[in-house]
């Protein structure tokens, strides 16, 4: 599995229209189902005379958590079409919202998965898009005469420090690339 993985730095909009339907799509850079329900819970709030708001989500590096939503839709006509353009973007951490306002003349299921997906299409293609690295924190307790070795690897390796508590035992917390991480520990572990 790679460490670095795709997403969107900011919020974007798209838009659709077809046969006086007009689709408002949104994407939102998410980290937490938390997070997506606030957002959603938003945009029904805001769009309250709207038909539908349909959304699709995709959480973690891995992409293992999603979810398609088609809110009253006909099954797999909204929910599956946006989240087959975040799969086709091979991004994460990302929400994408379409909020459907019915023009009076129904789309067909064809109709409908073309209109949901060029909305959510448009949404990624008015984003910038971002690559991040997936992290692993070491944590690393030594005694102090070792200071200046433990700073030593950690000048060489470059991760983030996170936290450092120097006394009789100090204690560095480091976050760094996934597929360095065992490197460090290692290197860490020769010290003692």
């Amino acid at each position: 599995m790679s460490d670095v993985y795709q997403t969107i730095a900011n919020k974007s909009e798209g838009y659709y229209t077809e046969k006086r339907s007009k689709f408002l799509a949104f994407a939102h850079p998410v980290s937490t189902v938390e997070e997506i329900k606030e957002i959603l819970a938003a945009y029904r709030k805001k769009y309250y005379d709207a038909r539908h708001v349909c959304y699709a989500y995709m959480l973690g590096a891995g992409r293992t958590e999603f979810r398609a939503n088609d809110d009253g839709e006909p099954s797999s006509t909204a929910g599956k079409p946006i989240l087959g353009q975040i799969n086709s973007r091979e991004l994460t951490d990302i929400l994408i919202v379409v909020v459907r306002y019915y023009g009076g003349v129904n789309l067909g299921t064809s109709g409908l998965i073309v209109a949901y997906r060029t909305a959510a299409a448009d949404a990624i293609d008015h984003s910038e898009i971002i690559s991040r690295k997936v992290e692993e924190v070491v944590e690393y307790r030594f005694a102090y005469p070792l200071m200046n070795q433990v700073m030593r690897i950690v000048k060489e390796m470059n991760p983030r420090i996170l936290d450092q508590q120097f006394d009789n035992t100090c204690t560095i917390k480091l976050s760094i690339r996934q597929s360095q991480a065992e490197e460090l520990r290692a290197k860490l572990a020769k010290l003692l």
